[in-house]
């Protein structure tokens, strides 16, 4: 019985998929699609989340796709859509009654609506704008007017301001007697009689205040207004940075023309985190899952292409040594893992050099030190393996010169890959070429010509 009770109080252990859709469910659901079921499946749906039922129409083919938007069409929201993958939007838009978009676009904060438009064909665009009130449409219109991945496009119009002259009591009552607050908000921003912002006025500071308490004289003390052409990515790295819940969005003449509230900064750093791996991997930042097969083929195609050229170079300077690998058969067989130790250091260097440049740690200032340390860490390993290495040669083909030239070769292409992948990602970025997607060709073409030069000229100098 003891046993027993020791049992049930053992907490079973996190799984890895615990937000992950329930096959169980999506099978239900699937089936009450295809017995045009449209009670159960309602009923089926309500629990999901918005973010959840995006991901079910991503991962389910396009044939249920059509059919669960035809039986569900009426329940779908601005939430669903605004969760949705970009490549998928536009076809779900389209697979939508004008009655129902017009209901799922009223319910959504402008920058919620620009992310969902701007991205879309004109008359679907038209569309969904003609289905808002006048000054939702015209401040969404406004927006799309700033250049795409700007603060301007990034912002939501609706802010919630206040005279610097204000006091806790004041702001309560214009909050509560308001009819169109915004739906999520962190702060009241206070502006001067120019509608230039001053301060920021947590609404966690208003609670607990006095109602005599002037709001300027509880502004936070972290305070950033962003310009409205900013780069989104600058944006958020300004909230990483400085921690920000909210900031506002000033115009040319630091006038207050909207807010970014955290969620939309964050959304933003995640997906220029997930474009740095995916070009790092030379695989175009906007690729999806639900990207079809002509698609992905031409976004991945350029970059193969790159890395056959760089690989035929490579390969030149091999035929350089074809007489000293036809003697020395053991070269052939020892060549790869010279060029795989030095591609696989120079990623290393290359993936944090271009996460540093990303985050801005790595700047002149610091530049020279990193350099010194990869190079230093270059030469470490290299000598760590290079005496394994050297021990390899000597049991395996019973040649000492043969284990000297591969511990030789083996410190020089790891030094020269550690110092390959930090210069050559600064080097793209001062040239105005992104590191991330520019990087792994150039690192993988110097390790390789450098590895296989350096193994096979010693090679030719002490063996032959």
């Amino acid at each position: 019985m003891a046993e027993d009770l020791e049992a049930d109080t053992t907490e079973a252990p996190e799984r890895d998929d615990a937000y992950a859709l329930d096959r169980k469910a999506v099978s239900a659901i699937l089936y009450a699609v295809d017995v045009e079921d449209r009670a159960q499946l309602t009923e089926l749906m309500e629990p999901l989340h918005a973010a959840d039922i995006a991901d079910l129409l991503e991962q389910i083919n396009a044939f249920d796709r059509g059919r669960l938007i035809r039986l569900y069409d009426k329940e779908i929201d601005g939430e669903i859509l605004s969760e949705l993958d970009e490549a998928l939007r536009e076809e779900v838009i389209a697979a939508l009654t004008p009655q129902t978009l017009a209901e799922a676009v009223r319910e959504l904060d402008t920058d919620d609506v620009v992310d969902l438009v701007e991205d879309l064909e004109t008359a679907q665009q038209d569309a969904i704008l003609d289905a808002l009130e006048a000054g939702d449409a015209a401040a969404v219109r406004q927006s799309l007017a700033y250049p795409e991945f700007s603060a301007g496009r990034l912002m939501q119009r609706e802010v919630v301001m206040a005279p610097e002259y204000w006091s806790v009591g004041d702001a309560i009552d214009y909050m509560r007697s308001s009819e169109h607050l915004p739906e999520q908000f962190y702060h009241v921003i206070l502006v001067d009689p120019k509608l230039r912002p001053v301060g920021n006025v947590t609404l966690g500071k208003i609670m607990s205040s006095r109602r005599d308490v002037l709001l300027k004289s509880i502004v936070e003390d972290t305070f950033h207004t962003i310009p409205v052409t900013r780069d989104e990515g600058e944006v958020a790295y300004a909230f990483n940075q400085y921690h920000l819940i909210s900031a506002p969005v000033v115009d040319d003449n630091e006038r207050l023309v909207g807010v970014i509230t955290i969620d939309d900064a964050m959304a933003v750093l995640d997906e220029e985190n997930e474009e740095d791996i995916l070009r790092l991997a030379g695989v175009d930042g906007e690729s999806r899952l639900s990207d079809k097969v002509i698609e992905t083929t031409k976004r991945r195609f350029p970059w193969l292409a790159v890395n056959l050229l760089t690989a035929v170079m490579a390969s030149l300077v091999i035929s350089q040594f074809e007489e000293a690998i036809t003697q020395v058969v053991a070269l052939a067989v020892l060549m790869p893992i010279v060029a795989s130790m030095g591609g696989n250091a120079g990623t290393q260097s290359l993936t944090v050099a271009v996460r540093a440049l990303a985050t801005k740690d790595l700047t002149g200032s610091n530049i020279w030190r990193v350099i010194r340390r990869e190079v230093a860490v270059g030469l470490i390993n290299g000598i760590a393996f290079a005496v394994i290495m050297g021990i390899v040669g000597i049991v395996w083909f019973g040649s000492l010169q043969l284990g000297g030239v591969i511990a030789v070769a083996m410190v020089v292409n790891l030094v020269v890959a550690g110092l390959a992948g930090i210069a050559i990602p600064v080097i793209l970025e001062k040239a105005g070429v992104d590191p991330a997607l520019a990087s792994g060709a150039f690192v993988t073409t110097v390790t390789d010509v450098v590895g296989f030069f350096a193994f096979l000229g010693l090679a030719v100098l002490v063996l032959l």
